[in-house]
């Protein structure tokens, strides 16, 4: 691929708008991600005594395992936001840049 094309590509502005959007994107899920995992650290280092306690009388699982359990799960879900919403929008948008870089190319 020569600069021409990169630079041609670049300028576009479905390629300008997909870049956008998708960081936007990831930036949101990172940012929720972040403060979940932070908000149990520091509950850990502050009070580990909530999470140290009994989910019942006589019970020997804690209030922390399914807060971490939920943590993964809430994971893995947005893992599976950012899988739709690729699969749906931003595949749109660049199949749209493939189609203009191949038309231009011919």
């Amino acid at each position: 691929m020569t600069k021409e094309q990169v630079e041609s590509i670049k300028n576009d502005p479905n390629f300008q708008e997909l870049t956008k959007k998708r960081s936007t994107f990831a930036w949101k899920l990172t940012i929720s991600m972040l403060i979940v995992y932070f908000a149990f650290i520091l509950t850990i280092a502050f009070y580990p005594s909530l999470l140290g306690t009994p989910i019942s009388e006589g019970s020997v699982t804690t209030l922390g395992i399914p807060v971490g359990v939920a943590i993964i799960i809430f994971a893995f879900t947005l893992t599976g936001i950012y899988v739709r919403r690729a699969n749906s929008e931003f595949d749109g948008l660049t199949q749209k840049i493939k189609q203009k870089f191949k038309e231009n190319q011919s």
